[in-house]
């Protein structure tokens, strides 16, 4: 035999006792693994056994969850009501495939987000990552953190002083748009449509620079664009075997939600790509000096920060901050306007108190509104404060814990999904007495002394609370004062024709329509 057939033999045998030993190896890797996890996941039931919770049994873990699959959407708020009033403020929920815990109570609430460790959002938020990618409302650990010391600059009071001038042209617009529709005492019907296009405009001029015009009837493709993709997000997250990408991806949702999103990126990244060449950039861009004055949008603010810190803001990164500020910025404030405008013409003596206070600042006047003059109206703000405890823009938040969170009376262990529903914390009947009574009166400032900071949180709260609250209150009051300055509103219903479910963000499944009479015969 010569040293070539004895090597092959060699060889030969080598790989025979590979292949021998391979499958071995993996399944004492696998069983040892399992083992090991199953030891944790022994210890981590024995932990959520000792929460509240409806379903002790795997019967009543399938029969709660084939009860909640066959749930309305309107149904949905009330069914977890009801299991907080039966179970208290702490509800373990068995999903099959993961563990939800509900909290309601503000101490508990404050315990989790206060905490700097406890930032993870739950996992459904992984599905609108192909949307709005690892940005500041996805993101977490130490990109979050770096990202949002970055951005904070850019809500600075100076920055959103350059942007009231859009809030008031658009409002302008809006208020047209409304007497145009209510010409020949038509009702309107459509109210919601009307602020979320409005919304959408100062959102785009606000945060690209760019005149979207979409309440002239402009740039429909993105318009219904950013519709359909919101929609189908929504259904992917409420729809289990969705959670697939693979599945996802071959459905005929998946396909259009796709073919929508390529619209918002191309429109996206044009729009960064031409602000690029046309900015020319300057050490006083983001410093703090009078040069400030001159930034016109929150682009602007990205790219220069891009230019300071070209390693932290690359173009996909600011694409990714821009597409979540053009999300959270239109829906969210839409819905509140949508509902406050709806009270304000169910309460006819609020209206008058409303109307009252911007004579007192406007008088006959029909300037446009100043940042001194939003700040001088705690009235409507008070409004607005109430209609968002009863119509919260996002109904709940999640968050995945990385390891035990300790609470005021329970530990939950890691790896479970806690949940904080704001609408029904906003309905705690200890802290809102006749809770779904519209009362602007609750944030009087003696009303408000002695309760819990954390039962009133529309813009979350802690570290990852609202970045753009403050331009969300200066937007809100612009358009909604700017409303009521030209129009007498009467809403013809009551509360009870209200209907809302919960989405990515409140949405109004059913409103009563809107009587509007302009109080000025020419508008400007």
């Amino acid at each position: 035999m010569n040293w070539l057939e004895k090597f092959s033999e060699a060889l030969a045998l080598s790989l025979n006792i590979s292949i021998l030993w391979l499958p071995l190896i993996m399944l004492l890797t696998f069983r040892l693994y399992k083992l090991f996890r199953d030891k944790r996941a022994i210890e981590r039931q024995k932990q959520m056994s000792l929460l509240p919770s409806l379903t002790k049994t795997y019967w009543e873990v399938l029969k709660n969850a084939f009860s909640a699959a066959r749930l309305s959407p309107q149904a949905v708020l009330p069914y977890y009501s009801s299991m907080l009033k039966i179970l208290g403020p702490l509800v373990r929920i068995n999903a099959i495939i993961r563990d939800y815990v509900i909290i309601n109570d503000p101490d508990d609430i404050k315990i989790l987000l206060s905490s700097t460790e406890h930032i993870t959002k739950g996992p459904d938020y992984r599905m609108l990552e192909p949307w709005l990618n690892k940005g500041l409302l996805t993101s977490t650990d130490e990109k979050w953190q770096a990202r949002r010391k970055l951005l904070t600059s850019t809500f600075h009071f100076k920055i959103l002083e350059t942007y009231i001038p859009s809030f008031n042209k658009h409002a302008h617009t809006l208020v047209q748009n409304l007497g145009k529709a209510s010409k020949n005492d038509e009702l309107i019907t459509n109210i919601s449509s009307h602020v979320t296009l409005c919304a959408l405009d100062i959102v785009c001029e606000t945060i690209l620079g760019v005149s979207l015009r979409s309440q002239e009837g402009q740039s429909t493709d993105y318009v219904n664009a950013i519709k359909t993709v919101c929609r189908i997000a929504v259904k992917r997250i409420l729809t289990i075997w969705l959670w697939s990408d693979t599945i996802f991806n071959v459905s005929t949702g998946g396909r259009d939600f796709y073919k929508s999103l390529k619209v918002l990126h191309t429109f996206t990244e044009n729009i960064i790509q031409e602000r690029k060449q046309k900015l020319i950039y300057s050490e006083n861009l983001i410093a703090g000096t009078e040069e400030r004055k001159r930034v016109h949008s929150f682009l602007d603010l990205l790219i220069g920060i891009s230019k300071e810190h070209p390693n932290s803001m690359t173009d996909a990164d600011v694409r990714e901050e821009v597409d979540t500020f053009l999300f959270e910025g239109h829906d969210t404030s839409s819905i509140a306007m949508t509902m406050a405008l709806i009270h304000i013409g169910m309460n006819q003596n609020i209206q008058d108190d409303i109307r009252e206070e911007l004579h007192g600042i406007f008088g006959d006047s029909r300037r446009d509104a100043t940042v001194e003059d939003l700040k001088a109206m705690p009235i409507l703000e008070r409004v607005i404060k109430e209609t968002m405890r009863l119509y919260p823009s996002v109904s709940g938040i999640m968050r995945k814990i990385n390891q035990p969170l300790r609470l005021k009376n329970h530990i939950i262990p890691a790896e479970s999904i806690v949940v904080i529903i704001i609408h029904l914390l906003h309905r705690d009947e200890s802290m809102y007495p006749d809770p779904e009574m519209f009362n602007p009166d609750r944030f009087l400032p003696d009303q408000c002394i002695d309760r819990h900071p954390f039962g009133y949180i529309p813009f979350s709260a802690g570290p990852r609370n609202c970045i753009g609250q403050k331009f969300a209150m200066y937007q809100m009051k612009t358009v909604i004062s700017t409303v009521v300055r030209y129009m007498k509103l009467e809403t013809l219903g009551t509360q009870k024709d209200i209907v809302v479910i919960p989405q990515l963000v409140l949405k109004a499944e059913s409103l009563p329509s809107l009587k509007i009479t302009s109080l000025f015969k020419n508008h400007k």
